[in-house]
């Protein structure tokens, strides 16, 4: 049931009290900006679409607050308009055991995006509204964020996104209380928040935020307006509704003492009951149990595969696009292509002839791109977001980072990686990859060896949950055949993550390798083959699973040869020497081939010798091994 304009003034007391007891018995949180926004929230979720009886609808509205350490209040609003048990969110905060955490977080009713981050924020909402007319489900999405992070560049990105997009389901609420941190926000870095919205083409209002019946008409107006997204610029108090915590920064991350709290409690009038929660704090759990709620992620039809030939020549990244492209006609409207302006050498040309519906360009905008991509993986629609591996995992590791806290269902597919991109040279050389997906906990890795196995890990990705990366080289390579000379990665070759591929099998020797340098390895061993020695060639193709044990008869006395296009002191060796020490294994010895320093600019065979990754050097330092 919605609430009445008297009845939301009433709650607003009520809440401020909330706000303020649950910071005094965590002792510490955010109170002051809870206390602007608190009028805000309880606005926006006693109008949005959404029933307490059923948060998870998929055809729900969303709400993504940006300024997630305003979760006082947050949780204050969403219990007493009857999502959350309001004693469980006051004894509970800042807790272990308790999922009311220091800043919010997706899964709890109401809450659609884990922030904490500032700047983020309007780029989910991006994603969402953007789901919602991809999807035809047709929600509203609401975003409310601070003027504190107003400066952030990726709300810029974000800003125009959303009216590039004409997205008229997006209404964002911003918390204009002139107060941050370090003091006056226009003080600390000023700026002019009307200007900003108008220069990107937004519809603006600007509201008294304290003022609930101004604030109602406000969104009722945005959400009928056609043209475009909408921003309604709040002016509002910190810590509104208690005298001596007004306009003082001091309370933006300060709870009050028993003393403050009572007092500040009488002058809103409501009980001071902070003793009942204490004691309630006292019988929590060390942890909590696992949030567990609706999803709204799908899976993909992966199609049939197509199998290149010996005769072939196609780079990874091609297999990719090819792949994408098969996967938008089989899955009409659910895959999505997010590209920031390298549709050419990404390869998303035939996705976007395929499905022009789907395809997303974003410009030059990665932090954005990576968080709107995200953000549209949990609103049923399976996005790819496709960049240069620089782009996608070192620029946006922090928008990647709260991806896999969010637990979205990404597919990051990152082109360009290694040294094999020659020419660009060393602010373009991806050689990080297998270390930045190390750093995540719930997204995997795959390095696919040559075009069919990359046709295989794309559909792989598109039929699996969870966040998947693909890391990719620039060079046309060719296909890895048997020893019967048929492809390796063929018709009957089914992809299993984490599975190792043995390319060759000999003695007293192996190569472990994947992606663009993979096929040199094969070669490598071939050529040997015909002098007698016979070696073993084995194909990680997802190095952050790699374990020992399933392969040990290859590494066991035998040398061990790391070869990989990528840092050789955060790549594969890791993972390597983990798992040897974990499955007390005993090779004879070890070599790391890797990338040791920045590489020059130059013709990319040139930067393999220089870096010992040529076929002849691997040859010569195969040799000595083995001759030792």
């Amino acid at each position: 049931m919605k609430k009445s304009l008297n009845e939301l003034k009433e709650l607003a007391k009520i809440c401020r009290g909330d706000i303020i007891k649950m910071t005094t018995v965590a002792k510490s949180g955010h109170p002051g900006g809870s206390m602007s926004s608190i009028d805000m929230y309880l606005s926006v979720f006693n109008l949005a679409n959404i029933d307490p009886k059923n948060p998870y609808d998929y055809k729900r509205d969303r709400v993504v607050i940006s300024h997630g350490h305003t979760s006082p209040g947050v949780y204050s609003a969403l219990s007493r308009l009857g999502f959350l048990n309001p004693d469980e969110v006051i004894a509970g905060f800042r807790h272990s055991g308790s999922i009311f955490e220091g800043h919010i977080t997706r899964g709890i009713p109401g809450i659609e995006w884990t922030t904490g981050n500032l700047g983020q924020g309007l780029s989910a909402g991006v994603g969402m509204a953007l789901a919602s007319k991809i999807t035809g489900n047709n929600y509203h999405v609401f975003v409310l964020h601070s003027d504190g992070e107003a400066p952030k560049g990726q709300i810029a990105e974000a800003r125009r996104t959303a009216k590039k997009e004409n997205l008229n389901n997006l209404t964002v609420l911003v918390d204009y209380n002139d107060i941050q941190i370090s003091g006056r926000a226009r003080d600390v870095l000023y700026v002019d928040l009307f200007k900003e919205y108008e220069s990107a083409g937004w519809n603006i209002i600007e509201v008294d935020g304290h003022d609930f019946e101004q604030l109602f008409n406000a969104i009722e107006e945005a959400k009928n307006y056609k043209l475009g997204p909408t921003v309604i610029i709040a002016k509002t108090i910190i810590g509104k509704g208690v005298s001596f915590m007004e306009n003082r920064h001091e309370y933006h991350g300060a709870p009050l003492n028993d003393v403050e709290a009572d007092k500040a409690l009488k002058e809103l009038g409501v009980e001071n009951d902070i003793e009942k929660y204490k004691e309630m704090r006292k019988t929590l759990p060390l942890l909590r149990k696992k949030l567990e709620f609706d999803d709204y992620v799908i899976t993909a039809d992966a199609g049939t595969p197509i199998t290149y030939t010996k005769e072939d020549k196609v780079d990874n990244r091609g297999a990719f696009g090819n792949a994408i492209a098969d996967l938008a006609k089989i899955n009409k409207g659910k895959i999505v292509a997010v590209d920031c302006d390298l549709k050419p050498s990404v390869k998303l040309g035939k996705f976007e002839k395929v499905s022009p519906e789907t395809y997303v360009q974003i410009g030059i905008q990665e932090h954005n791109a990576a968080t709107i991509a995200g953000a549209m993986s949990v609103c049923g629609v399976i996005p790819f977001f496709a960049d240069f591996g620089v782009f996608g995992l070192d620029e946006t590791f922090n928008q990647q980072r709260l991806n896999d806290i969010n637990h979205t269902n990404l597919k990051t597919a990152v082109t360009h990686c290694g040294i094999d991109i020659g020419e660009d040279g060393k602010t373009h050389h991806e050689i990080n990859y297998i270390g930045i997906v190390r750093s995540f906990f719930d997204t995997k890795l795959i390095v696919p060896a040559d075009p069919n196995q990359t046709d295989r890990a794309v559909r792989y990705a598109a039929s699996t949950l969870g966040n998947v990366v693909i890391a990719m080289g620039r060079s046309k390579i060719p296909v890895i055949l048997d020893e019967n000379g048929n492809p390796y990665f063929g018709e009957t070759y089914e992809f299993e993550y984490g599975k190792m591929d043995i390319l060759r099998k000999g003695e007293k020797l192996t190569i472990l390798t994947h992606g663009s340098v993979a096929y040199k390895a094969v070669k490598v061993a071939d050529k040997l083959k015909k002098e007698g020695i016979n070696i073993s060639v084995i194909n990680v193709s997802a190095p952050l699973e790699f374990d020992a044990s399933r392969i040990s008869e290859y590494i066991d006395n035998s040398h061990i040869i790391i070869y990989e296009d990528h840092n050789k002191y955060n790549g594969l060796m890791v993972e390597f020497s983990k798992s040897v020490v974990e499955n007390r294994l005993s090779p004879l010895s070890v070599e790391n081939l890797g990338i040791d320093n920045y590489s020059p600019s130059g013709n990319n065979e040139n930067l393999f010798k220089i870096f010992g990754l040529d076929e002849d050097s691997l040859y010569e330092k195969i040799k000595e091994k083995i001759n030792k």
